[in-house]
């Protein structure tokens, strides 16, 4: 298959549109984050560092951590720019940029997600860390793709909608995260559980100021849903994207978020920096 200039769009550079990169710069393990200040807070603990790179709020680093090579990647907030994040590194592994075809032999990524979380577990102490065995996605990222959903994904999706009621027109997902990637950071230091996906930080999230939300009791709603042994345990902005999008393309991946709010005790830290710098060198060792 040949992609036309107006589908995968390149800059003057020959490097994928909105990343500024080329394939020499991305590694085979990539961590994502939303915050553009957070990628120089984990490259701080490379060894080495060969490339950066900077494009409106997507900034990358690519380097060396104990032998093993490295790219952080800023993805700004929110599953819109998963889009946009998932497509181009895909096709800086896998798409043959000059020739404009995809490549015979595939790469399959490791992407390990690092973020911020809101809690809904009222025994979840702040700055637990929270790994993500599915996300439930309120976005429509996934609706706009022949995403080929499991058997798995599709049953706990209808125990989810049978327990907690959403507003009309929302039609949730659920993507699993990568099991071997749930393996390798999984420790007793980690709670797991399902993450939800929203499309906002305030309303979708059962927040109210000026505006009410449609949900006010969401959180407690899906702080109360068990299944199984499942538990939905925490709310972020970008995981649902992440794992069907890179699932689908073939690659592995997982999210592990800092609790920053405990929602049903109305608790929000009040300083996160050393406990994400425990978490970043967590990922670190394990990815």
């Amino acid at each position: 298959m040949h992609f036309p200039p107006t589908e995968l769009v390149l800059n003057a550079h020959g490097a994928v549109y909105h990343l500024g990169m080329h394939p020499k710069d991305l590694a085979q393990k990539v961590i994502l984050v939303g915050d553009q200040d957070r990628v120089g807070k984990i490259s701080k603990y490379f060894d080495s560092i060969e490339s950066k790179h900077q494009h409106r709020e997507f900034v990358s680093h690519t380097g060396t951590y104990k032998a093993k090579r490295i790219t952080v990647l800023s993805t700004g907030i929110g599953t819109d720019n998963i889009d946009i994040c998932l497509a181009e590194l895909d096709a800086l592994a896998n798409i043959d940029l000059e020739q404009r075809r995809e490549k015979i032999q595939k790469t399959s990524l490791d992407i390990v997600r690092i973020g911020t979380c809101g809690m809904l577990q009222a025994s979840l102490p702040l700055h637990s860390f929270i790994l993500s065995t599915h996300a439930l996605g309120l976005d429509n990222i996934a609706h706009f793709y022949p995403i080929q959903f499991s058997e798995e994904e599709t049953n706990l999706l209808g125990e989810i909608l049978m327990q907690v009621s959403f507003p009309k027109g929302v039609s949730p997902y659920l993507s699993a995260a990568s099991t071997s990637m749930l393996e390798r950071l999984d420790s007793k230091k980690v709670t797991k559980g399902i993450t939800i996906t929203s499309s906002g930080f305030y309303g979708p999230q059962g927040r109210s100021l000026r505006l009410p939300s449609l949900m006010p009791q969401i959180h407690h709603d899906l702080g109360a849903f068990e299944f199984e042994g499942h538990r939905i345990v925490n709310f972020e902005m970008e995981s649902s994207a992440i794992f069907a999008l890179g699932a689908e393309l073939g690659h592995q991946c997982i999210s592990i978020c800092l609790g920053v709010a405990n929602r049903p005790l109305e608790e929000f830290s009040k300083g996160i920096d050393e406990a994400m710098n425990e978490l970043i060198t967590y990922v670190l060792e394990r990815i």
